[in-house]
């Protein structure tokens, strides 16, 4: 008699800290870290496209990374503040950002306000950088996830598809599962690997900018535009996936209103550039470029 096949789930790691020494490394912050880089990267070679020097990303991103920071934290620990200033909570762990807990709306309005600091004082056009780093952004954010992954965090519904993703009982603090008496890491099933479904959304979220960029004469801002339209689309359908504790208002998950509410800036941002130059120099207006064609 043949044994039924065992479904080959999506195994999550048992330990989301490495010590060198006397010193931890968290995985999440590892990945925080990658997607700045890379983004940082990404926007400086998308900004000599638009005419300024490549360096001029760092420059403007060492104003926009630590408001983004705060701006994430601020947002997580408005949205969710119960484990730290709820009953039994701990206040002090509001500063404990490397355990996780970075909202990514926050991050990108006070980040924003940042970029703004930065590109004025080193002589870029706001809208420039904004339209460079957008998929840069959203490039950073799927390499986010993968720290939610090393968290054992931020997981949908219970599934038995062969995707599912093994989750364990976490102790966030310590940074690894918690074991049981025998010293096995404590399972506590397999749900939906929404950080992953997220992580691709964020993905293909970048190379439709990219190629939105190429193919259209988009006006300056707007491209960011796209970008605050397109993430929420993805974001609502994989907040209605998650099961993790969350507050909600009027029954739905206080992050799913935030995602309508961002898709309407995007609509405003877009409607707002309809009368600013060609983002990108030697580029025809829509129109223009029609009319040139018959």
């Amino acid at each position: 008699m043949i044994p039924a096949a065992v479904p080959a789930n999506i195994p999550s790691p048992t330990s989301g800290v490495w010590h060198l020494g006397p010193f931890p490394v968290r995985a999440y912050a590892l990945c925080i870290l990658a997607g700045i880089v890379i983004a940082v990267w990404i926007t400086g070679r998308r900004l000599v496209d638009r005419g300024h020097p490549a360096e001029k990303a760092i420059d403007i991103s060492a104003w926009a990374v630590p408001f983004g920071i705060v701006g994430g934290r601020l947002y997580h620990l408005i949205t969710s503040p119960q484990a730290y200033f709820g009953a039994g909570g701990h206040p002090w762990r509001a500063f404990a950002i490397w355990e996780g807990g970075l909202g990514i709306w926050g991050a990108v309005a006070l980040g924003a306000v940042g970029a703004w600091i930065g590109a004025r004082r080193h002589g870029v056009s706001f809208h420039d950088f904004a339209d460079s780093a957008a998929p840069g952004i959203a490039v950073a954010q799927a390499l986010g996830r993968w720290g939610n992954y090393f968290n054992n965090e931020l997981y949908g519904r219970r599934t038995d598809v062969p995707w599912g993703l093994t989750i364990h009982e976490w102790d966030s603090s310590a940074g690894h599962a918690v074991r049981d008496a025998a010293g096995h890491p404590v399972v506590l099933g397999t749900f939906q690997p929404t950080f992953l479904y997220e992580s691709l959304w964020c993905l293909l979220l970048a190379l439709a900018l990219v190629l939105a960029d190429r193919r259209f004469a988009l006006r300056k801002g707007q491209l960011f535009g796209f970008y605050v339209m397109g993430y929420p689309l993805g974001r609502i359908v994989f907040e209605l996936m998650r099961s993790d504790d969350a507050n909600h208002i009027l029954g739905l998950r206080v992050n799913v209103w935030t995602s309508m509410l961002v898709f309407l800036l995007g609509i405003v941002l877009v409607w707002a550039g309809r009368h600013r130059e060609v983002a990108i120099p030697g580029r025809l207006p829509a129109r223009s470029a029609s009319h040139h064609t018959e």
